[in-house]
């Protein structure tokens, strides 16, 4: 005769007791158990089973036990939970976990409110590469802005002068004959030109590339969720970017997938095209964000406003607009500034020449 086994259910025998001698409970893991009357199969205790698989539990969280109050744990706890982290966007939550847990680890029992500014300074300075010490700043410093006033009186980062790290242009801006190299090795119909198509007309990081699919085409225009706090653009699809995406026939929700059909992810893309601009006899500083800024610049030489680029790339600022511009053609805005000068004019104030005497000539 087969046996059913009921979840959660658990038995047991007490030697003492003369009658009923086993008892039935029903206990999830790290719950408190709930008695179960009756004998299994019974009306009685179907009723009690059913009710209590109905029941929600409250979750555990594993650690919670060993997290005391006022400590750095308990500060990560708080935060993970708050509103602000809440608002985070997913991959922005990812790079601060790892940033959080690792300052967690090392601190994470020492108690916030002796936390000082020289404490944070000496961290600082046990990592060499000066970038690696802004990012990690920049990723410990809203954990420490939290910690007010719950935690401590005070932001121990306050007072901490901004990192500064000597600027190296950041990403290659792509020029047109690297662009024209490229996509004359890759042809349409390959997926390494739609990823150009892709990042350079609609002036993309690969974050939003890779979520890009047929839903978000319509009536000749593409619909964009910008991350990093960008706003959403609906912008007009080029030609470059329909012949790209009609070369390609669309079998999932986003046009870049995997070789089993899943969507890429931004990293694992980044690697690939790195692979593909080697292949077609580029240099290495050509990679995938420099596409973004060389879409930026060839807008800005052909005359686009700063609001105008705002709306397509949703950038909040003007300042972040011209982060991107900088490496515009200067040669091409030089003569068009020489050429609002008037040639006709006379200039009269030139001096006369002396003699060394002091007499004119």
């Amino acid at each position: 005769m087969s046996r059913i086994r009921l979840r959660y259910v658990n038995a047991f025998a007490n030697r003492n007791r003369k009658n009923e001698r086993v008892r039935y409970y029903f206990r999830r893991r790290g719950q408190k158990a709930i008695p179960l009357p009756g004998l299994p199969g019974s009306d009685e205790f179907m009723a009690a089973y059913a009710a209590a698989l109905n029941t929600v539990p409250e979750p555990v969280e594993v650690g919670a036990s060993r997290t005391l109050p006022g400590t750095i744990d308990a500060l990560c706890v708080s935060y993970y939970r708050s509103l602000e982290w809440s608002q985070l966007n997913a991959t922005t939550q990812a790079k601060r976990r790892r940033v959080i847990e690792g300052f967690r680890a090392q601190y994470g029992a020492k108690r916030v409110a002796t936390l000082q500014r020289e404490h944070i300074e000496t961290m600082l300075n046990k990592i060499e590469s000066a970038a690696a010490r802004r990012y990690w700043w920049t990723q410990i410093r809203p954990l420490l802005k939290f910690s007010v006033p719950m935690f401590r009186k005070d932001d121990p980062t306050l007072d901490i002068a901004k990192i500064k790290i000597k600027s190296k242009g950041g990403h290659h801006c792509w020029s047109d004959d690297e662009v024209a190299q490229y996509r004359a090795h890759w042809p349409l119909g390959s997926k390494q030109r739609l990823v150009l198509e892709l990042a350079l007309e609609t002036t993309s990081r690969r974050s939003e590339i890779v979520r890009l699919g047929p839903q978000h085409v319509r009536d000749g225009r593409i619909r964009i969720d910008r991350i990093h706090g960008s706003r959403p653009v609906d912008i007009p699809i080029t030609p470059e970017l329909k012949a790209g995406i009609d070369a390609m026939a669309p079998t999932h929700l986003t046009y870049l997938t995997t070789p089993d059909g899943k969507p890429r992810s931004p990293h694992g893309l980044a690697i690939d095209f790195a692979k593909w601009c080697d292949a077609a006899g580029l240099p290495a500083r050509c990679r995938l964000h420099g596409l973004k800024k060389a879409a930026m610049r060839r807008l800005a030489e052909a005359g686009a406003t700063g609001h105008e680029l705002m709306a397509v790339s949703g950038h909040k600022t003007l300042s972040m607009v011209q982060h991107y511009t900088a490496a515009a053609d200067r040669s091409r805005l030089a003569d068009s500034a020489m050429a609002k000068r008037n040639t006709n004019a006379v200039y009269t104030n030139t001096a006369a020449p002396l003699h060394k005497r002091g007499k004119k000539l």
